[in-house]
């Protein structure tokens, strides 16, 4: 109950701030305050309505919110979200852009499950709508989901991979961003023996952590500084009343959310009290740059205290990708069994939390895999962000990572056409 407790009073510190937020804005909002213009009423105000949004936003799953794709006619077709699986811990769903003609490319986005929901690949997905048809994993909150349920660790979200990639054949091209890079990586070594036809045609991994000890960072450094005995007694709290999966073990968005804004403070700091001001000021607006990237920054989803804690000690204390010595369900996965997926790796000059070279110690496992299947890209100035949104994403990695698809498709060119 201790741990319930702890988890129900960093719900309650959440939502008294956003009343008091929503307090503050209300009655410095009020009319007859209006006869008497007053810069502190103003300032008021404008914090209430900042507080307000922020704290309203941790425990809200955001939209998808994507644009109407343009295609070939001349017109812009509205895109759906359609389940294509539905697990308890996470779904397999498409994105139909309605009335147009099946792609030839089919690409399967592995979202990483870290803390943030799926829909942080948002610009990602829209980047790829045009030049293919485009899946992805959208893993739930473990909030939401009843103990009754059962586990979900790290050998799980690898037989869901599987599972996915094994249901949209052997024509997808995966894409495994940050996260679940290393698991993704077992998960195609684990088909190459189980299930060789069902292998996806390509697999990017973009800025993951297959040996965090290539390049250590802050990030990926911290398995080395705890013992699991204390992050367990830490970090791990048990979901109370007021969700469904009342009493599982998590590890919670909130706490995950604070050690984001800690490793920046600074910078989250004068970003709000920037954003406070043009509120005051009355330059802000509902989808401004800071509020496009905090409703999304703060939306935090919890995680399975097993997936969160078999993470930390098998991925970045063993090392078990690393060393090439990862067991799933019994089988251990031999990543040298790859020989014929063509694999591509993306990494940011300057990530700060996985570094250039963790990702890149993908290649050297994959001894079974010529060295034409092989291909790499540092991406000079980016962060682990802009590797797979923004501008470095958009003009330099996205174009290189559809190349790479194409080189090793099959398919003619001409019918693998990039929009441009």
């Amino acid at each position: 109950m201790r741990f319930m407790a702890t988890y129900d009073l960093m719900e309650t510190m959440r939502n008294t701030n956003q009343w008091l937020g929503a307090s503050a804005q209300a009655f410095a909002s009020y009319p007859a305050f209006a006869m008497v213009p007053n810069p502190g009423l103003q300032w008021m105000a404008a914090w209430g309505e900042v507080t307000e949004r922020s704290f309203k936003r941790m425990v809200v799953k955001p939209d998808w919110g994507l644009n109407a794709v343009p295609c070939n006619d001349g017109r812009d077709h509205v895109v759906s979200v359609e389940k294509v699986i539905e697990r308890p811990f996470g779904d397999l769903i498409h994105f139909n852009v309605q009335g147009r003609e099946e792609k030839l490319r089919k690409i399967l986005l592995v979202a990483p499950m870290s803390g943030h929901y799926a829909t942080l690949l948002r610009s990602t997905v829209q980047s790829l709508l045009p030049d293919a048809e485009v899946y992805i994993t959208d893993w739930h909150n473990a909030r939401d989901i009843p103990v009754s349920k059962g586990k979900f660790d790290i050998e799980d979200y690898t037989l869901y991979c599987v599972d996915f990639m094994k249901h949209l054949g052997p024509d997808i091209n995966v894409i495994a961003v940050c996260q679940p890079a290393p698991l993704v990586l077992a998960a195609t070594a684990y088909l190459a023996e189980v299930d060789p036809d069902a292998q996806p045609r390509t697999l990017t991994l973009i800025g993951g952590p297959i040996d965090p000890d290539a390049t250590p960072t802050e990030v990926t450094d911290f398995g080395n500084r705890v013992t699991m005995g204390h992050l367990e007694e830490t970090a791990i709290q048990q979901v109370g009343f007021k969700y469904a999966g009342v009493g599982r073990r998590v590890y919670p968005g909130l706490l995950q959310l604070t050690s984001f804004i800690a490793m920046n403070l600074d910078t989250h700091a004068q970003a709000f009290s920037d954003q406070i001001m043009r509120t005051a000021q009355g330059e802000a607006s509902d989808n401004d740059r800071h509020n496009h990237f905090y409703d999304e920054y703060l939306a935090t989803m919890d995680m399975t205290a097993e997936f969160y804690l078999s993470t930390v000690e098998r991925v970045f204390k063993d090392l078990e990708i690393a060393k090439n010595e990862f067991v799933v369900d019994g089988r251990k996965v031999d990543i040298g069994k790859i020989t014929r997926v063509a694999v591509k790796v993306v990494e940011g000059e300057n990530d700060d939390i996985s570094a250039p070279g963790q990702c890149l110690a993908a290649l050297d496992l994959l001894t079974g895999l010529p060295d034409a299947k092989k291909a790499s890209h540092l991406e000079p100035g980016a962060g682990h962000y802009g590797i797979f949104a923004g501008k470095s994403w958009r003009n330099n990695i996205r174009p290189l990572v559809l190349d790479f698809i194409d080189a090793n498709s099959g398919a003619p060119k001409a019918q693998l056409k990039v929009a441009t």
